[in-house]
């Protein structure tokens, strides 16, 4: 276990690639953000990291296009992932897209944990779901962050986070799962735990080698 505390607020930005052979040397700990393209990815990477405009927000969803890496402390990183599904774009466009996260998600053995943002009103998309059991085999931790818990009551937040858990229990994996809203930072607390405690644990294992077999598209 590393002594020295992690903080996600010190992000600093590196770097903005097409693909990971554009990416910082393939060490250290990866922490990454993935989530359909209108998940609020950007939204919540600003939220963690305290800083507004860390990551490019946009009323269009499906704006980041490139890998984008930001640096907390040395050999520590967190990145963002090309957005995938809803994006209203060129099938060409998306499907460069889909290949550099493909490339990312299957090569990339610094990658420690997956964080993966779904709507809350519209959770375990066929895309969702293709992702969470892929990290799954591949014994990679997820934490399934459910966005934009304000536009519910807090009835209905703890029903659909149940219900979420109770969906992924099946997959017998290392998941956790929590309501997160960037405009009122609920969750915000409990998802900096688990993400500076991957980076913190230096037992966790590297992905292990899973078919080459891409993921499939939209």
């Amino acid at each position: 276990m590393s002594s020295t505390a992690i903080h996600l607020t010190k992000a600093t930005f590196t770097i903005s690639a097409p693909d990971i052979r554009r990416l910082p040397a393939d060490s250290g700990i990866e922490v990454a953000f993935a989530g359909r393209s209108n998940a609020g990815k950007s939204s919540a990477l600003n939220t963690l990291t305290n800083q507004r405009s860390l990551a490019r927000t946009s009323k269009t969803p499906g704006r980041t296009q490139l890998i984008n890496i930001f640096e907390i402390a040395e050999n520590k990183r967190l990145v963002d992932l090309p957005g995938y599904g809803f994006a209203k774009v060129p099938m060409e466009m998306k499907k460069k897209w889909q290949k550099a996260l493909g490339e990312y998600l299957e090569k990339r053995e610094c990658l420690k944990g997956l964080v993966i943002l779904m709507d809350i009103r519209h959770p375990l998309k066929d895309l969702d779901m293709d992702l969470i059991k892929w990290a799954a085999e591949g014994e990679l931790p997820v934490l399934a962050l459910l966005t934009k818990s304000d536009k519910l009551s807090q009835g209905k937040v703890s029903s659909q986070v149940l219900a979420v858990k109770k969906q992924l229990a099946s997959l017998n994996a290392d998941i956790k799962v929590q309501a997160f809203s960037s405009l009122k930072r609920t969750g915000s607390e409990q998802a900096d735990a688990v993400i500076c405690n991957w980076f913190q644990d230096e037992n966790i294992q590297p992905l292990t080698e899973l078919s080459e077999e891409p993921l499939p598209e939209e």
